[in-house]
């Protein structure tokens, strides 16, 4: 692949909208491991119970930054618009919680990883689906 095709495809919206929200995930994802962290370390929760509320609290924190940056041309601007993206991204990465919770339990109890090094498989691997349908669903890019 020459050079020009090279910047032809890293230029190609798909590719700039992935690199922006793995980006921004990788933000959230230090992030949710932080407060996960201190809800366990000084909490004294429950690592599951923790994981569930540091994910709420990134799923609002992301959808902020990628309708501002990442899905800045299908955005939501307008209030009622707003208010719809934030409800259908929370049903998309609320229905990615199970998974993600599922994962960090299976690692944590079956693959002996500790807590926070698990977490950080269950984002990527449940991040996948939230791509795919916060794309499609939440900001309507084919």
């Amino acid at each position: 692949m020459g050079d020009s095709q090279f910047r032809t495809v890293a230029r190609h919206p798909t590719v700039v909208r992935l690199y922006r929200f793995v980006t921004v995930g990788a933000f959230a994802a230090g992030v949710q491991t932080a407060v996960l962290w201190l809800l366990v370390e000084y909490g004294g929760l429950n690592y599951l119970v923790a994981a569930t509320i540091s994910i709420e609290l990134t799923i609002i924190l992301q959808f902020f930054v990628n309708n501002a940056w990442t899905f800045q041309h299908a955005g939501h601007s307008h209030r009622w618009d707003y208010f719809v993206g934030l409800v259908r991204t929370n049903i998309v990465r609320g229905s990615a919680i199970p998974i993600q919770v599922g994962l960090l339990w299976a690692f944590v109890n079956w693959a002996g990883l500790m807590y926070l090094l698990a977490n950080g498989f269950a984002i990527f691997i449940s991040g996948l689906y939230r791509y795919y349908l916060d794309s499609r669903w939440t900001w309507k890019i084919a």
